[in-house]
């Protein structure tokens, strides 16, 4: 979790991989302990921090949970302020950032916020949605905030499963999966949110494909720290940071893929994209372009190195294009929520 690096991003490089260590060591302790500690243990240990949630609903077991920081330790961003993107602004040309638009209105989520905040909640006209970034799994999806007919916010829970981001509702306080959209503990257990189609561009791109887009502008909280990776070179490492699972065998696990969800799941390498972009598969069509800069290579987010932009659109009948629900995560994500994914590489 990023609030674990924050406040030793004035340390030496040395001092962060020792730090990493500890970390690393600590959550080994914590989930080898879990493995033999009651799921009763569990949930009344959960209860005691404050929950409401029903954890004798659930679709998981509860031990694959891990415990790491407090409750919205991490801040969503609950009240979004925005301006053009033409106008100047911080963020660079080749840094990522979430675009997503609805009824002729675009807005862009720079990582470079996200990476400090992870959920902003947000409403388009008439839309509430949550913008997510889970930086351990490098995914970026952007739900419709509605369960029922009850518009909710979304909030940090603190926890980890196999290394994703798990979301908590300010409500019922169910347990979602970032990941999947699904709700893993609580009433709704079994449920999913609405994934609604978005990219992961550079802002280059945005600002070409929306000129009269907004963006997103910095939260006053963590604003100090935009456009920092506290994950230095995590994305070249060869094991994923705080994850317990199986790491797959055909694959490298911090491989980079397209993962399309809807219409079916299916997912393409990086290595695969930059060579046969633009690439078929039955009705799915991914796009591959260089230009935008890895997230969670350099300290300084615009200077790491290039990993392109990912585009996945379904073609029509008619030969028209529309977007589908897809994210750019890594293989050992895409294993761990769908055991049999099929990943072209």
């Amino acid at each position: 979790m990023n609030l674990l690096f924050s406040q030793n991003m004035a340390c030496s490089h040395r001092e962060r991989k020792m730090f990493k260590k500890i970390i690393v060591a600590l959550f080994i302790i914590f989930t080898s302990q879990s493995a033999i500690i009651a799921q009763e243990d569990i949930i009344a240990r959960w209860n005691s921090q404050g929950w409401k949630t029903d954890f004798s609903k659930t679709t998981i077991d509860l031990k694959e949970v891990g415990n790491i920081i407090a409750a919205d330790a991490i801040p969503s961003i609950d009240d979004p302020k925005f301006q053009l993107a033409t106008d100047e602004t911080e963020v660079k040309g080749n840094e990522p950032v979430v675009a997503f638009e609805y009824n002729g209105i675009a807005r862009a989520y720079p990582l470079r916020y996200l990476m400090w905040h992870e959920i902003v909640n947000d409403v388009i006209d008439d839309l509430p949605i949550a913008v997510t970034y889970c930086p351990l799994c490098n995914s970026s999806v952007v739900f419709e905030r509605t369960l029922g007919d009850d518009v909710v916010t979304f909030g940090t829970t603190g926890k980890l499963r196999f290394s994703g981001l798990l979301m908590y509702d300010r409500g019922e306080e169910n347990w979602w999966q970032q990941m999947t959209g699904e709700a893993i503990v609580g009433v709704r257990a079994g449920e999913r949110l609405k994934a609604l189609p978005s990219y992961l561009i550079s802002f280059d791109i945005y600002k070409e494909r929306y000129p009269n887009g907004e963006i997103l502008l910095a939260d006053r909280r963590r604003a100090s720290l935009s456009g920092q990776n506290p994950y230095v070179n995590y994305d070249s490492s060869e094991f994923p940071f705080l994850f317990s699972g199986e790491i797959p065998e055909d694959i490298e696990a911090m491989m980079r893929i397209a993962f399309v969800q809807e219409p079916r799941e299916i997912a393409v390498t990086l290595p695969y994209l930059e060579k046969n972009s633009p690439f078929r598969l039955g009705d799915l069509e991914f796009t591959w372009q260089a230009g935008q800069a890895s997230a969670l290579d350099s300290g300084i987010i615009s200077e790491g190195r290039d990993v392109g932009n990912i585009e996945v659109y379904q073609i029509l009948e008619n030969g028209e294009k529309t977007p589908v629900v897809y994210t750019v995560t890594f293989a050992f994500v895409g294993r761990a929520f769908i055991k049999d994914l099929e990943i072209i590489q």
